[in-house]
Formats: structure tokens, sequence, C-alpha cells
């Protein structure tokens, strides 16, 4: 009882009996569901969930993927493999979301071996990705370049022939680029964003529905926004942001993404009243991005704290669950 009081009073937004489902889950594969609907139409909706911010949907559906997942692998076949490193691809994106790390570190490690035996590039591409960016919330900035730099060659090598390829690419160089800016190499960091613009400017505005990597151009403008908020420099990421608006996204996590950084620049330069306005915009589209996110409850935190009076602070206060 004192552990979920605790876990209650940290402002975590998954519910605790959820999270205590997915780490045993973790430790002991459950029973197969036995579901009659096609494991990838579930797979599919439990990736809705994430793009929807329903992370504590996303949460109660994974154990009895995972399940069916192991169950598959009996076959040995690389689509089985691929389909258990996707389901805990999309684990630990839910955990990252979140801020359970730990978690998050184990099944991106898993998602790395699965990826490994289904022979897939752009599967092995994606767990890699995850795994990079738990490094790089760990506080290991060097392994974390090191993952996700492999991981761009072995896109490249793929000779980049088509759409998929090539949007595998482009997302790979924008996670480089970010991880560089928060290692603190501004020359490789911007190098990096600026190939990215590069790879994905033939890419279509709107990613067709599946695809693995759904990157479009004006998603590589919002990842530059995030490589200048990282280097410091909250004006370039402002500028960069600047022709960007939520049209151009088609997820409500996405949406969402966009207000929290540009708010996250807003703050860097010491605009409350256009951090505040961010971030209550961030709230209205996809509350779990302010709710759910420790790095903008952070933030929620020293508006409350230090900016009471800015106008719609109060408001994103209490969309952020908090006691104003």
């Amino acid at each position: 009882m004192r552990r979920r009081t605790l876990l209650a009073a940290a402002g975590l937004a998954a519910p605790f009996s959820l999270l205590a489902s997915l780490d045993e889950a973790l430790a002991i594969t459950p029973d197969p569901t036995g579901s009659p609907v096609p494991f990838d139409s579930r797979l599919a909706a439990a990736r809705s969930h994430y793009d929807a911010g329903q992370n504590s949907m996303l949460l109660k559906v994974l154990p009895g993927l995972l399940a069916d997942a192991h169950a598959a692998v009996i076959d040995r076949t690389e689509m089985s493999f691929a389909r258990l490193s996707a389901t805990y691809s999309l684990a630990a994106q839910g955990l990252i979301k979140i801020g359970r790390y730990g978690q998050a570190r184990l099944t991106a490690d898993r998602a790395t071996v699965y990826a490994e035996l289904s022979g897939s590039p752009l599967v092995s591409a994606a767990a890699a990705r995850e795994l990079s960016i738990v490094l790089r919330h760990q506080d290991q900035p060097a392994a974390a370049q090191r993952h996700i730099l492999a991981a761009v060659a072995r896109v490249e090598a793929t000779g980049l022939r088509n759409d998929a390829q090539a949007s595998a690419y482009a997302q790979m160089l924008c996670t480089t680029a970010y991880t560089e800016a928060r290692a603190g190499d501004r020359d490789q960091a911007l190098a990096m964003i600026r190939e990215a613009t590069q790879a994905a400017r033939d890419l279509p505005h709107e990613a067709p529905e599946g695809r693995l990597f759904p990157v479009t151009p004006a998603a590589v403008d919002l990842y530059a926004v995030s490589v200048n908020w990282a280097l410091g420099d909250a004006g370039a990421a402002l500028e960069a942001g600047r022709r960007l608006h939520a049209s151009q996204f088609k997820t409500a996590e996405r949406k969402g993404r966009m207000h929290t950084d540009l708010g996250r620049a807003w703050w860097q330069w010491g605009k409350p009243e256009q951090t505040a306005a961010e971030l209550l915009a961030a709230a209205r589209v996809s509350p779990s991005e302010v709710r759910d996110r420790p790095a903008i409850r952070s933030i929620v935190s020293e508006l409350r704290s230090g900016h009471g009076n800015v106008v719609g602070v109060r408001q994103l206060v209490a969309a952020a669950g908090m006691t104003a």
C-alpha cells in the first residue's frame, strides 16, 4: 500500500495496477490469450493507442500482445521474430513516454535481440532507435551514439531504394541529430539534421498507413526544433518551428509533441506566457503529453511556482493533474 501511495505522490499518471501487470509479464511471459483477432490488427490497435496519447490503454494490452507474440515464435520464422521485436519496441516507446526508463531498457534490449533474429534492417533500426533513446535518458550518451550510428549504417546499406527505406533513413538521422545535440556535439548535430532534411525532401507529406517510420518533411522540421533546443539555442529552435502547424501531423501524439517542443523552446528563452500557451495547446490535443511526461510536468511545476498569475497557467496545472 505504501508503494502505491508513493507512486501516486510522484505524479505517475499510469495506474499502478497496469504497471505491475506489465512488470509481471516482463518477468514471466503470460499464457497466450487465445484471441481470435489477428495479431497484426491488435498490434496496429495498440499503436493507435500510443498515437492517440492513450498510455493507460497501451499498458493494458501489452501483456497479452507480448504473450501471443512469444507463443508465435515457436515457428521461428523471420516474420514472427519481427512481430515480437515490434511489440517490444512499442512497449519501449510507451514506457519512455511515461518516464519508466528501467522497464524501457529491458523492452528495448529484447526488441534488439529479436530484431536481429528477424533479419530485417528496418525492424533492427526501430529497435536500435528505442534503445538509443533509453540510453540517452539513462545518461549514457556515448553508448546511445554508437547504437544509433550503427543503425544508420545498416539502413543506408539497404540502398534506400524505396520510400520505406528512405523514411527509415531520415528517421535515423533525426534521432542521431538529437542524440548528438544532447551529447553536446553541435557541429555533428546540425550536420545530421541538415542531412535528414535532404533525405526527407521527397517523402510524402502524409505517411502511408502502417509505415514503420511515418516520417514527413514536417516531422524533420519538428526534430530541428528539438535539436536546436538541446543545443541551447532557443531562437534557432523557434525559427525552425516557425512554419509548423498542427494540421501537418496526423496523430494526437505528434500534434501534442509539436506544442511541447515549442513550449520548451519558449521556456528556454524565458517567455512564460508563450510557454504556457503552447503547453496548454498540447494538453488540449493530447493530455498525456503534459500529464505523463516528467520533463513537461517539471516545466508546469516551475510555471506554477514562479508564474502562477500568467494567463493559462492555472488551467495548465489542472490539465497536468497537479494541485494549484
